[in-house]
């Protein structure tokens, strides 16, 4: 049994500081996440180059405040460290990453359009393996073989519901789809890797990043109080020889509009 002096010790650490924690990858992500609000502060900490960023809302006469920052390069590394960065420092209830995302929809159906949302159930790295002689592995690039090795985050159970729960009201404007991300080192812009590396693995993977992963598994290996993990992407482009900037902006902005309206409404 825990001592007067060892539960104190653990209310203090399970205190969160700030509501939410958005993260970012691309200057036009970041354009997209900052209109929300209009008076967002800068803040600088001791020791670190990273900026960030501060604004707040209220709920029910309660201040809720935000805190962004965006990664100083893509990829998977840049993801992980500045989420484990936020997390120390701030102590997020939720992180959630927003921005853009390559649809993969199945060429028989007319599902995904630009603009769409993206939340994944499962995050999972699909580049993770081991390449080999092409006789020697099932799925092949020409002369090689590569036998994958996929790790994967479970997104919460609550949170899902609560995206659930938006994706439903009536303020909610933006199709939002549910299933796998993969997460990458790499641009895909050639429909033979997500046919071979991606649905030989998970057949129903909705969308491809290179971030989403990181992120997710930072969050799952964070320290108390551990916050409670989120992707929300929108669909920019595909994850085939036609990728095109042209919706970037676009994509950038539903996805934060539709996470403004989870965490303002849908989550406690």
């Amino acid at each position: 049994m825990l001592s007067r002096e060892e539960k104190r010790e653990v209310k203090e650490i399970d205190k969160y500081d700030y509501y939410v924690a958005l993260i970012t990858v691309t200057a036009t992500e970041e354009a997209g996440l900052r209109y929300m609000y209009n008076d967002w502060k800068p803040l600088f900490l001791k020791g670190d180059e990273q900026i960030y960023f501060e604004t707040s809302f209220e709920r029910n006469g309660k201040i809720h405040k935000i805190i962004t920052a965006r990664q100083s390069e893509m990829g998977m590394t840049a993801a992980g460290v500045l989420t484990m960065k936020i997390i120390s420092s701030f102590k997020p209830k939720y992180v959630i990453m927003v921005g853009i995302a390559a649809g993969i929809a199945h060429k028989n159906e007319v599902d995904q359009i630009y603009g769409d949302v993206v939340v994944p159930d499962i995050v999972w790295d699909y580049s993770s393996g081991k390449f080999v002689s092409a006789s020697n592995a099932s799925l092949n690039f020409g002369g090689i073989g590569f036998i994958p090795r996929p790790h994967f985050v479970n997104t919460d159970g609550a949170m899902l519901e609560a995206v659930e729960r938006a994706m439903h009201s009536k303020e909610n404007e933006c199709r939002v789809h549910i299933g796998p991300m993969a997460c990458g080192s790499t641009v895909v812009a050639n429909s033979e890797v997500v046919n071979k590396q991606i649905h030989s693995q998970y057949v129903n993977t909705v969308a491809v990043d290179m971030e989403s992963y990181a992120v997710m598994y930072a969050v799952k290996q964070a320290p108390t109080p551990r916050p409670i993990g989120l992707v929300i992407k929108s669909v920019c482009d595909y994850a085939d020889e036609e990728k095109s900037d042209q919706y970037q902006k676009f994509a950038a902005y539903t996805s934060a509009q539709f996470a403004k309206l989870l965490y303002e409404k849908h989550l406690g």
